[in-house]
């Protein structure tokens, strides 16, 4: 008889609000995955979120890192602390499932991509909403022409205004709109247009007394001229949704980026005399993309490359790059 093959070791590093929710519950039950322990610069934290998880509590990042015991690490830190730490994780031998955006800027995404590679290790940005089999029913629908050819594509997330204290008010640290709520319609358009997408356009608001960006818009286009209308913001009443303009039709989908994993998600399709709607099974996108962070790292023990993770580094690069394309070509107005 064969032996069990050893779980999955993984470290978190920070104790983040997306991480208790949705990405250590997600861990916590995949098979073959094991959460060993909780970093925290707060001993406290740290300890509240081992308990709840059935894990070691640590006291400082570096020295979870420095565990022989740790095979891969989650980092749910605030955006613009992933560089350092993701870096410090792969110069460690740890595989890295690191929150979106990977880093704040796009040349530091691809150094840290080249890091992982030439170390035989395994980069995923935790953008879990591809992972949804709502999607890929979309883009089969898509594909055999439900709609005709696709003329425009137009994407929205947007949420309500948060407490001026909100980590995402500060550049420095937590980012701002475009790094947190932008990357969802940009990854989108990548995912159904490709990854020959340019940026055209873009507007920017960003309060004047903190520069943090708290909305904006961005214009792309394929090489053949399929547009895409990107909104985003945290000032605005809640939206996720993904709509499709074809040659004979408009394909509509809601709730597109955060559905938990008991909603059905409907399909809305029109057309000039007909109106469909279909209701979609349920699914975990969380589940999924851990799934796939983990078979991406066995398939690396040996000597594979799993196929959902080359396309995912991929699809980050190419994001980081039209972030930096819309910070360039936008038109910034304070607030």
């Amino acid at each position: 008889m064969a032996a069990p093959t050893r779980p999955l070791r993984c470290g978190v590093l920070g104790c983040a609000d997306i991480a208790w929710r949705r990405t250590l519950p997600a861990l916590a039950g995949a098979p073959g995955v094991e959460v060993a322990a909780v970093a925290s610069r707060d001993g406290a934290k740290a300890a509240r979120f081992a308990a709840a998880f059935g894990c070691a509590p640590v006291r400082g990042y570096d020295a979870l890192l420095a565990s022989p015991d740790i095979d891969a690490v989650y980092v749910p830190l605030p955006a613009m602390l992933h560089a350092e730490w993701v870096e410090k994780a792969l110069r460690a031998g740890k595989h890295v499932l690191a929150e979106k955006p990977l880093t704040g800027d796009a040349d530091s995404t691809g150094r840290l991509l080249r890091l992982a590679e030439s170390l035989g290790l395994v980069l995923l940005e935790n953008v879990a909403f591809p992972h949804h089999a709502q999607h890929a029913h979309v883009r089969k629908l898509l594909a055999d022409g439900v709609i005709a050819d696709v003329r425009d594509f137009t994407s929205v997330f947007t949420i309500p205004p948060l407490p001026e204290d909100d980590i995402r008010h500060r550049p420095d640290v937590g980012g701002g709109a475009l790094l947190d709520m932008g990357i969802y319609p940009i990854r989108a358009a990548l995912y159904y247009l490709g990854a020959d997408l340019a940026v055209v356009h873009a507007v920017l608001r960003v309060r004047a007394r903190t520069g943090a960006v708290v909305s904006g818009r961005i214009l792309a286009c394929t090489p053949g001229g399929v547009t895409a209308d990107l909104c985003f913001g945290m000032e605005h009443s809640y939206r996720t949704s993904c709509e499709f303009a074809g040659g004979s039709g408009r394909l509509m989908l809601d709730r597109a980026f955060t559905p938990p994993a008991t909603y059905q998600p409907v399909l809305r399709i029109e057309r000039q005399d007909h109106r469909e709607e279909t209701v979609l099974r349920t699914d975990d996108q969380f589940a999924n993309v851990v799934r796939c962070f983990a078979e991406a790292v066995r398939a690396s023990g040996a000597g594979g490359d799993a196929a959902a993770a080359r396309e995912a580094r991929e699809m980050s690069l190419c994001q980081a790059r039209l972030v930096a394309e819309a910070e360039r070509k936008a038109v910034r107005i304070e607030v």
